[in-house]
C-alpha cells in the first residue's frame, strides 16, 4: 500500500517550515524512527522522523521550499502486513511512547557513503538554496563545511541583521502561541514557598561522592520531582484536544531552554518518570547542548505532556508562566534563597524556593493544583524518593 508522510507540527506555535534536506532518496528503505529530511522551522533546523517503515517512492517537496504543516512531503510503499493496523498516512509523533531516532547524514555524490554536515553549513545551505547532497565536503572525513556551502552558492555571509530575522520570527512564532494559549485555555495560577533544604544538602553529598561527570544539577531533581508527581496526579500530565482531555500514560517533561540568540524551545525528556535520576541527567545535558546548537528531533518537541521552566539562574524567585497548547499544565520554578523559616516553633535559616502552576480548568481545579505542587514539595523534601 502506499503512504503520506507529511510536514508534522514540530509544536503548537509551527504553521510552516522549510526542508532543508532530505535523509533519504527514492528506492531507499526507511523504519520507524528514522530521520529521514531536516526541517528549518522558526525555532531552529529539525531533524523529522518517519513512524511508518516503508520504501520511498517519490520525494514531493524540493530543498529550500516553505511548505504548511500537514503538507505531503513524500510518498512511501509500505507492507501493511509488516506495519501492522496501526499506519497512518500522517507523520504524527506518538506522545505516548519512547521513539528510537536514527539518525544519518546525506551521502557524499559518488562516494556511496554518508558525508557529514555542521549544523552551520546546513543554516548557510538554506540560505543560499544550495543543495547539499550535491556537495564535496572538504572538511574532516568529508564533512561538508560553511566554506563549502558558500563556494557553491558564491555569496558572502549574511550581514548581522539579516542573521537577526531568525530571532524574529522565534518571537513572533512564540507570541501567536502564547496569545493563542491565553484565547483558549482558562488559566488558573497557584504558587507555594517549598523548603529545599534536604534536597540540596542530598545533592553537595552526592556529587562530592562522584567524578565530575556523574554530577547532578539541582534542575534534574525539579525535573523528576514533577514527572513522579504527576504520576499520582495524571490530571496534569496529557493534551486536551477536541473537547476532551487525554492523560499521558507515560510522563514526558519538557524542559524550557533558553536559546543564545534569543527565544527558546522546550523539549522533552523521555519516560521522565520511569528512568534513574542518572539518565534524566544525561539527557537533559544533551538536550539543553543540541537545543542550543539547533539540532533537536522532531518527537522530543512534540512529546512534552507538560513543561517545566526555571528562571532561577536569573534571580527571580517566581514566574508565572503560560501553558503550551495542546498541553494542559505547566510548572515554574524560582531561584533558591536563603530565608527565615520556621520548625518547631523556632526560626531557622533554610534554603527554600517558589514554586508555581499553571493550570487548565477545563481538566483540574485549585484544590487538586494544590495537592498536585504539595506532592512535588514533599518529593523535594525526601529527595531518597527520586
Amino acid at each position: 500500500m502506499q503512504a503520506e508522510f507529511r510536514l508534522p507540527a514540530l509544536g503548537a506555535d509551527m504553521d510552516a517550515g522549510t526542508v532543508v534536506e532530505w535523509r533519504v532518496a527514492p528506492g531507499d528503505r526507511c523504519r520507524r524512527g528514522d530521520v529521514v529530511a531536516v526541517v528549518e522551522t522558526d525555532k531552529g533546523a529539525i531533524d523529522v522522523e518517519i513512524f511508518i517503515d516503508g520504501v520511498v517512492r517519490e520525494l514531493m517537496v524540493p530543498t529550500g521550499t516553505r511548505v504548511p504543516v500537514g503538507t505531503v512531503l513524500a510518498l512511501l510503499d509500505t507492507d501493511a502486513a509488516a506495519a501492522g493496523p496501526d499506519v497512518h498516512t500522517e507523520a504524527v509523533v506518538p506522545v505516548a511512547e519512547t521513539v528510537p531516532v536514527h539518525s544519518s547524514p546525506p551521502e557524499a555524490p559518488g562516494t556511496g557513503q554518508r558525508a557529514r554536515i555542521s549544523p552551520a553549513a546546513r543554516k548557510r545551505a538554506l540560505e543560499l538554496h544550495v543543495e547539499t547532497t550535491l556537495l564535496r565536503g572538504t572538511g574532516p572525513e568529508g564533512a561538508i563545511t560553511v566554506a563549502d556551502v558558500e563556494k557553491a552558492g558564491s555569496s558572502p555571509r549574511p550581514s548581522p541583521a539579516v542573521a537577526s530575522e531568525g530571532g524574529a520570527g522565534m518571537r513572533a512564532a512564540i507570541a501567536a502561541a502564547m496569545s493563542r494559549s491565553k484565547r483558549e485555555i482558562p488559566h488558573y495560577y497557584l504558587t507555594t514557598t517549598v523548603d529545599v533544604t534536604s534536597a540540596s544538602d542530598w545533592l553537595a553529598a552526592h556529587n562530592a561522592a562522584v567524578p565530575v561527570t556523574e554530577r547532578l544539577l539541582f534542575a534534574v531533581l525539579l525535573v523528576r520531582a514533577v514527572a513522579l508527581a504527576c504520576r499520582d496526579h495524571p490530571g496534569f500530565s496529557g493534551f486536551y484536544r477536541d473537547g476532551r482531555f487525554e492523560p499521558s500514560p507515560i510522563v514526558h517533561v519538557g524542559v524550557a531552554v533558553a536559546l543564545r540568540g534569543g527565544g527558546l524551545v522546550a523539549p522533552a525528556i523521555m519516560d521522565t518518570a520511569g528512568r534513574p535520576l542518572a539518565a534524566v541527567m544525561n539527557d537533559f545535558r544533551d538536550l539543553v547542548a543540541r537545543a542550543r546548537a539547533g539540532r533537536l528531533r522532531a518527537s522530543e518537541l512534540a512529546a512534552p505532556t507538560l513543561i517545566l521552566t526555571s528562571l532561577g539562574e536569573a534571580s527571580v524567585e517566581t514566574v508565572l508562566p503560560i501553558i503550551q497548547p495542546p498541553q494542559v499544565a505547566i510548572v515554574g520554578a524560582g531561584a533558591v534563597a536563603e530565608r527565615p523559616w520556621v520548625i518547631d516553633g523556632k526560626v531557622v535559616p533554610r534554603r527554600v524556593l517558589t514554586l508555581s502552576l499553571g493550570a487548565d480548568h477545563r481538566v483540574t481545579d485549585g484544590r487538586l493544583g494544590a495537592h498536585f505542587l504539595a506532592r512535588i514539595a514533599a518529593l523535594l523534601a525526601d529527595p531518597a524518593q527520586l
